[in-house]
């Protein structure tokens, strides 16, 4: 082995760990988003912004370690995959979020959403608490989603309790959040 090929080795070794531990990081960053953050939105956030990056970073990590080049395709791959399917996931979790009135209004600094669905409430003639939007009526949605014959959008425990992402049921407006 010469003294360059050490050199490259040694440099690609230190590029990989930094990677991996920034990786590890933003995994962590996102883990404490969903733990900390309010509401909805803002861990939907958390969880997608952070995970993605890390992914790449991790991914491109073991390519780097690997050192062959037929890795390079598959990570690519994995990574173009997860670029597709996360803003995707996010959309429908947050459109679902929004249609069971599970967020904080007042934490959204413009509603963009609002005006489409009480017009689509107009339209079909659903006007109550817990109207569903364009997905269908609100019995409908609530028969789904088991939020019994309220359709206020808080799911309900078994014994009726509302629960929370906590489990403790004040739900979304208990004190002491954190």
């Amino acid at each position: 082995m010469t003294p360059d090929a050490g050199g490259v080795d040694a440099v690609i070794d230190a590029v990989t760990a930094v990677f991996l531990v920034l990786g590890a990081l933003m995994s962590l960053t996102a883990t404490i988003g969903l733990l900390r953050f309010p509401d909805l939105m803002s861990r939907m956030h958390a969880a997608t912004k952070p995970q993605v990056l890390g992914l790449f970073l991790l991914l491109a990590a073991i390519g780097l370690q690997m050192r062959q080049w037929w890795v390079w395709p598959v990570l690519v791959v994995a990574w173009i995959f997860q670029l597709l399917t996360v803003p995707v996931s996010a959309h429908m979790v947050g459109r679902a979020g929004y249609r069971t009135k599970h967020l904080h209004p007042e934490l959204l600094s413009v509603d963009e959403l609002e005006s489409v669905v009480r017009r689509a409430a107009t339209e079909r003639g659903g006007t109550g608490p817990g109207y569903a939007g364009p997905a269908g009526t609100a019995g409908e949605l609530d028969d789904v989603l088991g939020l019994g014959e309220t359709g206020d959008g808080a799911l309900s425990g078994t014994a009726g309790q509302h629960l929370d992402d906590r489990g403790d049921g004040r739900g979304d407006q208990g004190e002491g959040k954190g």
